[in-house]
């Protein structure tokens, strides 16, 4: 990851589908908006449009995230 131009990090989604889907596994009581700030941080930095974020909790659930490279900085 860079910010300004300049080196601060990496981070790893769980999944990429065809090149084309993120998808982000936890395992946890509810999604949280710190998963789903993940996923989109994760969409705005890649090429990828689509994210899924699935939940494998007590009650399971997921929700899909879109973000238009078109949106996106060069």
């Amino acid at each position: 990851v860079s910010h300004k131009g300049n080196y601060v990090g990496e981070y790893y989604a769980d999944l990429v589908v065809d090149d084309f889907v993120i998808l982000e596994l936890k395992a946890t009581e509810r999604i949280s908006e710190k998963f789903e700030f993940q996923l989109i941080n994760y969409l705005r930095t890649t090429d990828k449009e689509v994210g899924l974020l699935f939940n494998f909790g007590v009650k399971p659930e997921f929700k899909r995230k879109i973000f238009e490279n078109s949106r996106k900085r060069n």
